[in-house]
């Protein structure tokens, strides 16, 4: 008979908090948690949800522990990770300010997708956000109960450390957003100066704000791995992760008030993270994003199963073609990365589902396919396979019975256009649906894909 999984049955005594989270989910105790894990056990993370309290009720009677099962062709290597000390639900607002205003937290860390910065295209603060305005009327009015946006908590918790007379704090993203340390210091900062501009000139002088290249599948948990590590273990679990053998980690910047040695678990500390965000948020997301629109297009569930189609592995292999133009700094090893990455597609065990993938695609082909194109077009190429990558987001859209998407009402007046491909375009650059030549190979591309069913 399995035993119910907590620290006592377990016997795992629980580290001091020194670490904060938000967005709590699969991705987050595959990686952040697992690296600390890996590196000193002695460093404990208290990480609050994005919104739902679901993880949160999940982890809560567990103490916080949970199952990483790592999958391989080989079989399964399930462990139970015990670095996670808190479990706590978004509304707790409380909580997550006294710990940002005690001595020992020292980073809080963020896993909230590129939508949950609320910013505009041009980098700034979204005000026109109802979530940011909601906030800054919360903030502004003094002591608020709750708050919807990330940058909304960090504020509270920052204005609770500030007020506790203690020093500054890193505050590091580890979304798959490129330049995501300038990011989440805009929107940080952005809500600050609007909140209370000496806090803002506190947090300018105090916090610091690294960058990251973050890498590991971590497909959603299912009723089936649950009752495998019941099997397994023996333990029940209620809310295992799944992940793959893979892990990268790269950062950049500075931690005032100490960190774990995460390069003892395999880290890379680097002075400039430009090339090898890059070459994560081209060649892995970039071409995520192509089998995620093009393969359900073709009628594949999964990546592994979208990467075995010839054609679909011609077009990914295209487009890293496309983007290796332009990831030429020393240490990438290009032709290595693109091996690994076959190699993981195609692990049999991992079920990574494209339609996981393809959510919130009007913000992350921003970041994958657009910038590659341009570069392309710069170039004199004309950069078809990226090409391909945002026709497919668009024959995607435009046959979606429901847009699943930060953006989805932008996105449904847009395919509403009289011409949709433009306007559609338009939403992801402006600069791209302005340029003739990139629109109408798009538009040809579109056409071509409207065969498939």
């Amino acid at each position: 008979m399995s035993q119910a999984l907590n620290r006592t049955n377990y016997d795992a005594p629980a580290p001091a908090v020194r670490l904060v989270h938000v967005g709590l989910g699969a991705f987050h105790r595959a990686h952040q948690v697992w690296y600390t894990e890996k590196s000193d056990p002695s460093w404990g993370y208290a990480s609050f949800t994005g919104r739902s309290a679901g993880v949160a009720d999940a982890l809560k009677p567990q103490d916080g522990l949970y199952t990483l099962v790592t999958r391989s062709g080989d079989g399964d290597s399930p462990e139970v990770i015990t670095s996670l000390v808190e479990a706590q639900p978004a509304t707790n607002l409380e909580r997550f300010k006294e710990l940002v205003a005690s001595e020992e937290v020292a980073v809080i860390t963020l896993t909230v997708t590129e939508a949950g910065y609320h910013l505009a295209e041009d980098g700034s603060l979204n005000t026109s956000s109802p979530d940011v305005i909601s906030d800054l009327a919360a903030l502004k009015a003094g002591d608020p109960e709750s708050l919807d946006t990330a940058a909304g908590r960090i504020i509270a918790g920052l204005q609770a450390r500030r007020a506790a007379g203690l020093g500054g704090i890193a505050v590091m993203s580890c979304d798959n957003v490129a330049e995501n340390g300038p990011l989440t210091q805009a929107s940080v900062c952005g809500m600050a100066r609007e909140v209370d501009p000496e806090l803002a000139e506190w947090i300018e002088e105090e916090v610091t704000f690294p960058s990251t290249s973050i890498d590991r599948i971590t497909p959603a948990t299912t009723d089936e791995l649950i009752a495998d590590v019941e099997q397994q273990t023996g333990f029940a679990d209620q809310a295992p992760v799944v992940t793959e053998p893979f892990a990268s980690w790269v950062i950049e910047g500075g931690f005032p008030a100490g960190r774990p040695e995460w390069e003892r678990a395999g880290a890379i500390f680097v002075d400039d993270i430009e090339q090898f965000e890059r070459r994560k948020l081209w060649l892995l997301n970039g071409s995520h994003s192509l089998m995620a629109y093009y393969g359900q297009l073709k009628g594949y569930d999964t990546v592994a199963e979208a990467i075995n189609d010839d054609d679909v592995r011609a077009r990914v292999n295209q487009l890293w073609d496309e983007a290796a133009h332009h990831l030429t700094a020393d240490g990438l090893d290009v032709p290595g990365y693109r091996e690994q990455l076959i190699e993981r597609f195609e692990n049999p065990r991992i079920r990574h589902n494209l339609a996981q993938i393809a959510i919130d695609g009007g913000t992350k082909q921003r970041m994958r396919a657009v910038p590659i194109m341009k570069a392309e077009l710069a170039a004199g190429r004309d950069g078809a396979g990226a090409a391909l990558s945002i026709a497919s987001w668009v024959e995607y859209i435009l046959r979606a019975d429901e847009i699943q998407d930060a953006r989805a009402a932008e996105l449904d007046q847009a395919r509403k256009d009289a011409d949709p491909v433009k306007a559609l375009v338009a939403a992801l650059d402006e600069d791209l649906a302005n340029n003739e030549q990139a629109l109408a190979l798009i538009r040809s591309i579109n056409g071509d894909l409207k065969e498939l069913s």
